[in-house]
This record gives C-alpha cells, structure tokens and sequence, in this order.
C-alpha cells in the first residue's frame, strides 16, 4: 500500500475539507469558492511554461501544422471541449485542433475508466494521426496517466512538437514531453476528485493555449473575433456589431456590408476600411492564409502606394 506521501498531491486529502459532509450548503459552496481562488495564483505560477508551450505550438501551425489534445476521462473530456469550440469561435477547419479521449467516442459521456492504463494504445492513437509537423499536448491531472505518457512519447520519437498539461510537480508526464507545464492546484475539496480544481485549472491552461494561437495566427483582430461564424440570429447580430466596431460605421451600414459579404466580417471589414469589393477581399485573405492582420497591412501598403 502507498504511503500518502508518495500519492500525487492531488490524490491526497484537504484537511480544510475533512469535515465536509457536516457542513450546510453555505459553507459548502464559500469553502469550495475559497479553493477556486487558488486556482488562478497556481496557473499564474506556470506563465512562463505555457508561454513556451504556446510559441512552439504557434511555429508548428504557421507552416500548416495541426494540433492535437490527448487524455483520458474528464481531461480527454476538457481536450475535447476547448477543441469543439475553435471552430465556431475561430472560423478554422474542424481538422486544425483535435481531441482524443482514452477509450474513444464512447468515453465522452461513458466513464471507460481502465482505458487510460494501456500506453501501447496511445501510441498507437497518435501513429493513426500525427505526422512530424504537428503538435501534440498531453493532458493529465495526475501527470502519471499510461495512455498519455505513451502518445506524448510516440509523438515525440516522430519528431512532432510535444506539451504536457498536469497539476502535479515532478511528474512523469513532464519527463516526457519536451514543453512541460504543471499547474500543482493542491489537495481537492472532495479528495480525488480532479474535475474540480485540478479540471479548472485545465480549463484555463488549455483556454490560453488555443486562443493565443488563435490570435498569433491571425484570426483576431485587435480583440475582436474577427472569424466568427454567424451560424444563428444572436451571432449574425454579434457580426455586424464587430464590423461596426472595427470601422466605425453605424448599424445599418454594417449591416449592408456583412450582407455583401455573405456574413464574413472579415470581407467587411476590408470593404469598408479600404473601399475594395468583396472578390478584392477575399483574394487577399487568401494570400495571406486567412492571417486578417497581415491582408490589413498589405492593403494599407496599397493605400500608401
């Protein structure tokens, strides 16, 4: 039998909670907040990991690389999430951020709790998808997870571009991968349970991670979310309002230009701003691989001209 002191800190009991199902609903919730306030401090603490992370991630998919989240249970489940968001909130192909859960399709609703024992089958996944120019960020909260460790080693014999994501110090995970973040949340206020502050923690990571790439590759602008897909009302509205803020024109001219532009507020915006028509647009933003900052610069160049 382990000792606790060789558990993952994780994995071990939170003495500020021991007392936990005597407590009334109040107290409950006010010690669970005061733990989720840890959460940020300890991501905060793992910055210039992340940053590295991300550069790295960033140089793979300027070139045309893909990116890829691998774990098991609720941190395949968090991979999985932040990868289904890129493409409604980026504008970017299905295929350019991908997760993989242990277990398959299945285990997103389905615990399939032994799947994340077996490493061969992780490498394995990753021998199925990756190449040499993608990237491949392992994610465990306990950073010891065999399925994971083996992608992320697979992965990295292949030559591909390898992070990891734990919450734990020292972990065997972070040996494996060439760019390691550990994010050591603390014990959990229900001991074990990782889909609490360890899953937080997680979120935020992996929130950062696609989201600066996102932006370094040019599918914002400013701060506004330039790529949006207006797939409903509220997001249709959402696009005219971004063209409106980022050209200063009312409403009603947004409005007629995002009609112009099939709903594309980045042709919008280029029509408005430099006064080309939506072919004009369009061609420049295939130029510069859908890059927004970059056609902004090359039609100013061609306004100076």
């Amino acid at each position: 039998m382990k000792h606790i002191e060789s558990q993952p800190i994780t994995e071990q009991r939170n003495e500020k909670t021991s007392q936990l199902d005597e407590m009334n609903v109040q107290e409950i919730i006010q010690i669970m907040n005061a733990e989720d306030q840890t959460v940020a401090l300890s991501v905060q603490h793992a910055l210039p990991q992340i940053g590295k992370a991300i550069e790295a991630i960033v140089e793979v998919m300027s070139k045309g690389g893909r990116l890829f989240y691998i774990g098991a249970g609720t941190s395949g489940r968090l991979g999985i999430l932040d990868a289904s968001e890129c493409p409604p909130t980026f504008g970017v192909n299905r295929e350019l951020v991908t997760g993989i859960i242990a277990g398959g399709e299945a285990a997103i609703m389905t615990a399939i709790e032994n799947a994340e024992d077996d490493a061969e089958a992780g490498a394995r996944e990753i021998e199925a998808r990756l190449t040499a120019n993608d990237a491949l960020v392992g994610i465990a909260a306990s950073g010891n997870t065999p399925y994971v460790i083996g992608a992320i080693n697979r992965a990295r014999a292949m030559g591909a571009v390898t992070a990891s994501v734990s919450c734990n110090d020292n972990a065997r995970l972070s040996a494996a991968a060439e760019y390691a973040i550990e994010v050591p949340v603390g014990p959990e206020v229900v001991t074990g349970s990782t889909r609490l502050k360890a899953g937080t923690a997680t979120k935020l990571v992996l929130n950062m991670i696609t989201t600066t790439v996102m932006i370094k590759l040019g599918k914002v602008y400013g701060n506004l979310m330039v790529n949006v897909q207006a797939t409903n009302e509220k997001l249709r509205d959402r696009v005219i309002r971004i063209v409106g803020e980022a050209t200063g024109a009312d409403y009603e001219k947004a409005a007629s230009y995002t009609q112009q532009a099939d709903g594309d507020a980045r042709v919008a915006i280029l029509m408005i701003k430099f006064a080309v028509d939506s072919n004009r647009a369009l061609a420049v933003l295939e130029q510069c691989r859908g890059h927004f900052g970059d056609a902004v610069r090359i039609l100013e160049k061609e306004d100076l001209a």
